[in-house]
């Protein structure tokens, strides 16, 4: 019955729109100004375009060029020498700074330390003396340096008052300042990650463009090489490179040993990103085209094939330089890596060891903090270009 009901219902008429103009196949269709300006843009501006839609990425990075920052003006921004030594301030706690005393604005400026001897636990306690009052300098001329050990200067961001003492995050057994530390920590510690991924990428390309290209057994002796490597306790494996280094080697010799070492243990996982990338391109036509051509194998891999994903290696190789100084940092914390005179945030930790002495003195914890904040803010950032990396998606 029903169905007999809707053979009788009359169907609905749709007009038929014939437009009146002539048919020119010259024409194009119109674009908008923001569709025109999207297909005539490169790769890289698409991708910076979408890179600034993640806005944690982008205040990530903002953040890590604030830290990058110390590492070529460290003398100038730290108030002291990372090694300069003050027998008067052993384990001072951080000095808090000011603006106003008693309801009348002075600007920026700490109160001196007044130091006893605790006679039942042998400690110094220090206290604020309200009447030492001791203004922050800035752009000021205060302890020596040679810049970048070839230029002497003593010129600084800010420095201490005129016989006065200056620990925003306190001191440490032998009274060196705490900030300072950390300033010229990161010209260690943030490099380290940046020399140590260059030679993961060099070698991760080197593997993996073989492997990838040539295939077969090239192909299943890095592979077998690779999974050897992986397999390997990452930890145990630093400390015992690092233990093999020899004692008598100055600070830049150790340096460069640790970054070579971080570096060649690294590589593995882009060596295997590469090679899956260039299974699937060498089968492309302009990568057949070029061989027909004439074109060397060298030259396939490294002007045809790999500019196709080079955003996705440097968002591999932003992803890897946490693990870099968190891997110097161990070592250097384990008295594996650098020491004294050099200054790293891990040589910095290698004084809180102690957990009595953490208890008592906690600002000795004081690098973990750029640590974890550098470590997030280049995770954050890799995640932005990992995304940006395929703008078309």
């Amino acid at each position: 019955m029903s169905s007999d009901l809707k053979d009788k219902t009359p169907a609905r008429t749709v007009e038929h729109y014939v437009d009146p103009a002539p048919f020119n196949p010259a024409v194009a269709e119109e674009m908008t100004a923001e569709q025109e300006r999207f297909y005539q843009a490169s790769q890289w501006r698409i991708m910076w375009w979408k890179f600034k839609r993640h806005k944690v990425a982008v205040w990530s990075g903002v953040v890590l060029i604030l830290f990058y920052l110390c590492v070529p003006f460290a003398e100038i921004i730290a108030p002291y020498q990372a090694n300069t030594r003050d027998s008067d301030y052993l384990y001072a706690p951080p000095q808090a700074v000011h603006l106003f005393h008693e309801g009348e604005f002075i600007g920026p400026f700490v109160y001196g330390k007044e130091s006893e001897l605790d006679m039942e636990t042998f400690q110094m306690i220090y206290k604020d003396d309200p009447e030492n009052i001791q203004p922050i300098r800035f752009f000021c001329f205060g302890d020596d340096y040679e810049f970048w050990g070839l230029v002497d200067g003593s010129f600084h961001l800010f420095c201490p008052a005129e016989g006065g003492a200056l620990f925003l995050l306190g001191t440490d057994r032998l009274g060196r300042d705490q900030f300072s530390g950390l300033v010229y920590g990161a010209r260690l510690s943030l490099t380290v990650g940046l020399v140590g991924v260059t030679i993961s990428i060099v070698l991760g390309l080197f593997f993996g463009g073989i492997a990838g290209y040539f295939g077969g057994v090239l192909d299943s002796a890095i592979q077998r090489m690779i999974e050897i490597l992986r397999s390997l306790p990452e930890l145990p494996l630093w400390m015992a490179l690092s233990a093999a280094l020899p004692v008598t080697w100055g600070p830049a010799l150790i340096y460069f040993g640790l970054t070579i070492i971080l570096g060649l243990l690294d590589w593995p996982g882009l060596a295997r990103a590469v090679r899956s990338k260039l299974l699937s391109l060498r089968e492309e036509e302009y990568a057949k085209a070029a061989v027909l051509m004439g074109a060397k194998p060298g030259r396939v891999i490294t002007r045809h094939l790999l500019p196709g994903f080079t955003s996705h290696i440097i968002a591999s190789a932003t992803l890897s330089i946490p693990s870099m100084i968190l891997g110097e940092t161990a070592l250097s914390f384990l008295n594996l890596g650098l020491r004294r005179p050099a200054v790293s945030w891990g040589v910095l930790l290698n004084e809180a060891q102690n957990i009595s002495v953490v208890t008592v003195y906690p600002w000795l914890m004081a690098p973990v903090l750029p640590i974890i904040i550098v470590v997030l803010a280049f995770n954050f950032l890799g995640d932005g270009l990992r995304d940006a990396a395929d703008p078309y998606k």
